[in-house]
């Protein structure tokens, strides 16, 4: 078990210098990227000739959604650079989920039974919040916020917060049952979990 925790803590650690490396890297390449295509670099300098013709090709894509979404086409390699700084951040968030996931299963099966059922209700507590969490940050987006991608966060929130809803009372245009239904179920799952530990 030591074995397997000190692996994933050893990959999340290179996975992290590797996306730093790669984001530091890009950042210069993004950065002269700009500067040839708004003319503060020479244009018919080698740097420049290099960039158009291997850096370019490769940021047709992000450039025709920045002119689509009504910005300049010079602005195409900072949204690259942008794009890959979320990319890694999710990418380092999931490893950093999946480590947890294996870390508390496998001190989980050092409990027998009993610890598989306190782990299962950890991890359908702990859904719920990541539901309501997104179900929240969806509704920022109204054109996100009945998508296919996020339909499933109000299909596992929605019966909790429409019994709230009728109990605790809008502040204005501001629905508090999301935040009320959270530590409701921090509160739930402490319980819960004290009866079976």
């Amino acid at each position: 078990m030591i074995s397997t925790l000190a692996a994933l803590a050893a990959f999340t650690s290179v996975l992290r210098s590797v996306l730093l490396a790669g984001g530091i890297a890009l950042a210069a390449v993004a950065t002269m990227d700009w500067a040839a295509r708004t003319r503060r670099l020479n244009p018919f300098s080698a740097p420049s000739r290099f960039l158009r013709t291997h850096v370019d090709p490769r940021l047709v894509g992000i450039e025709r959604q920045v002119v689509r979404a009504g910005g300049h086409p010079s602005a195409a390699p900072m949204w690259a650079l942008v794009a890959y700084v979320v990319i890694g951040a999710l990418l380092l968030a999931a490893v950093d989920l999946v480590s947890g996931l294996v870390r508390e299963l496998l001190f989980a099966t050092e409990g027998g039974a009993m610890g598989f059922v306190v782990l299962a209700i950890r991890w359908t507590f702990e859904f719920l919040r990541m539901a309501l969490l997104v179900r929240v940050l969806g509704s920022w987006f109204p054109r996100l916020a009945y998508s296919r991608w996020l339909r499933w966060s109000f299909g596992a929130t929605e019966w909790m917060l429409r019994p709230l809803r009728r109990v605790v009372p809008a502040l204005g245009v501001m629905d508090i049952t999301p935040i009320l239904a959270f530590f409701l179920l921090q509160f739930a799952e402490g319980l819960i979990v004290r009866l079976f530990v």
